[in-house]
C-alpha cells in the first residue's frame, strides 16, 4: 500500500450510483487510505456508513466550516484527518487506477499541487461534446479536472482555501501559488472520470459560464463571440463563419494531439468543438446578466457572487493586507499535525467538470 491518502467529498441526494463506487472504493483501498467526508442527508449518510464499514474513515463535513460551497467543507475536513504527505482530492466520478495514484505520488515528492487530466469514459454524445471543452483548455494550456494531489504540510501551511466561490478548482491553484507552492501539470497523467446525465448536463451550462467570470480575458472572448457571428451572418460572410468554425476544430485537435491525448480522446471530440463554443457564448451572456441582474447564481440553496478571487487578492491576503483572508481563519488549521511536467510558478497576480446527481463539483 502507498504512502498516500484519497479524500472523497462527497453529497448524494440519490444512492443510484452506490453499488459502482462501492466496488471502486473496496479496489482502491488495496492501494490508498481513504477518508470519505459525506454531506448526504441522514437516511443516505447511515445508508453508506453501513456499506463502508472497515473500508473507509466515513465522517460528516466538520460543523465549524460553513462555506457556501460544500465541496470546499468535505476537502478541508478531510485533509484534517489525512495521515499521509501526499494526499489526492477526488470527486464521486473520478476513478483512478494504480499506476495513476502512484505517479501523482512520485510527482507530490517536488510539486505541491499536481493537476492531472481527466477524461470521460464511457462517452455518450454530451461527453463528447464537453470533452471539447477539455481540448481547447489543453491548446492554451491545461484543463481544470475534478482531481487534484496536494502536499497536506502545503495546505495546511496556507490555511486551506475560501470555499465561498463557485470554481472552486480555480480558487485552490490560485491560493496554492500565492503562497509560493509549485503546481505540476501532466498532460500526459490521464484519469478517467464518468460522464454525468444529460439531465445534469444541461443543468450546468449556465453554472460553467459563470466561473469565466474569475478569468476576464477568457469571459471577454467568449462574450464577442455572439457579435461577431452575428455580424458575420448579417453582412453574408458565410465563408468567414465556416472558416471560424474549421479554425475551432483545428485548435481543439491540437489539444487532442497534445501529450498523446490521441489515445483518450476520439477524433470526434475535436469535431464538437463549434457547438461547444457557440454554447458557451451564449450561456456567458446568461452568466454575465445572472451577476448583473440577480447578484450571482443559485447554487445548494443560495446565490454565489464570486466564481473565484484574483491571484492579486490572494496575493494580498497572503502579505496579510486587508481582512478576512482564508490563511488568517486558517480553517485547515485546526487539527492534530499529522518532475516531469513541473511548472516552477512563482506567485502569481492570476469542474468537470461536469457532475453526477448529487456531486459537489464545480464545473469549468
Amino acid at each position: 500500500m502507498m504512502d498516500l491518502d484519497y479524500v472523497l467529498p462527497l453529497r448524494w441526494d440519490d444512492d443510484s450510483g452506490l453499488d459502482e463506487l462501492t466496488a471502486y472504493l473496496r479496489r482502491l483501498g488495496r492501494s490508498v487510505r481513504i477518508v470519505v467526508v459525506d454531506g448526504s442527508p441522514p437516511e443516505l449518510f447511515d445508508r453508506h456508513a453501513a456499506r463502508w464499514a472497515g473500508l473507509v474513515r466515513h465522517m460528516r463535513p466538520d460543523a465549524d466550516l460553513r462555506f457556501a460551497n460544500g465541496k470546499v467543507n468535505g476537502v478541508i475536513t478531510g485533509m484534517r484527518r489525512a495521515a499521509a504527505e501526499h494526499v489526492v482530492i477526488a470527486d464521486d466520478d473520478v476513478r483512478y487506477g494504480e499506476a495513476e495514484l502512484a505517479r501523482v505520488d512520485a510527482l507530490l515528492a517536488e510539486a505541491d499541487l499536481v493537476r492531472p487530466q481527466n477524461y470521460f469514459d464511457p462517452l455518450p454524445w454530451h461527453a463528447r461534446w464537453d470533452t471539447a471543452r477539455v481540448l481547447l483548455n489543453r491548446s492554451f494550456g491545461a484543463d481544470y479536472p475534478g482531481t487534484f494531489g496536494v502536499r497536506r504540510s502545503t495546505f495546511l501551511e496556507m490555511g486551506g482555501y475560501d470555499g465561498d466561490v463557485l470554481f472552486e478548482n480555480l480558487e485552490l491553484i490560485r491560493t496554492v501559488r500565492a503562497h509560493g507552492g509549485r503546481e505540476c501539470r501532466p498532460r500526459d497523467l490521464y484519469v478517467r472520470r464518468l460522464p454525468p446525465d444529460p439531465a445534469r448536463f444541461w443543468s450546468q451550462r449556465v453554472r460553467q459560464a459563470y466561473d469565466d467570470l474569475a478569468q476576464p480575458a477568457r469571459m471577454a472572448f467568449f462574450l464577442a463571440v455572439l457579435p461577431a457571428l452575428a455580424a458575420g451572418v448579417l453582412r453574408r460572410r458565410h465563408g468567414a463563419v465556416l472558416a471560424g468554425a474549421g479554425l475551432a476544430v483545428g485548435v481543439a485537435e491540437l489539444g487532442r494531439r497534445r501529450a498523446g491525448g490521441r489515445r483518450v480522446f476520439p477524433f470526434t471530440t475535436a469535431l464538437f468543438a463549434p457547438v461547444w463554443l457557440l454554447e458557451r457564448a451564449t450561456c456567458s451572456w446568461l452568466a454575465l446578466a445572472a451577476r448583473s441582474v440577480r447578484g450571482g447564481v443559485p447554487y445548494a440553496g443560495r446565490r454565489m457572487r464570486t466564481a473565484a478571487h484574483s491571484a492579486r487578492r490572494l496575493g494580498a491576503r497572503t502579505q496579510g493586507v486587508g481582512s478576512g483572508s482564508v490563511g488568517a481563519l486558517n480553517p485547515a488549521g485546526r487539527c492534530e499535525p499529522s518532475q516531469n511536467g513541473l511548472a516552477d510558478e512563482r506567485p502569481q497576480r492570476h469542474s468537470a467538470t461536469v457532475l453526477r446527481p448529487g456531486s459537489m463539483t464545480t464545473p469549468s
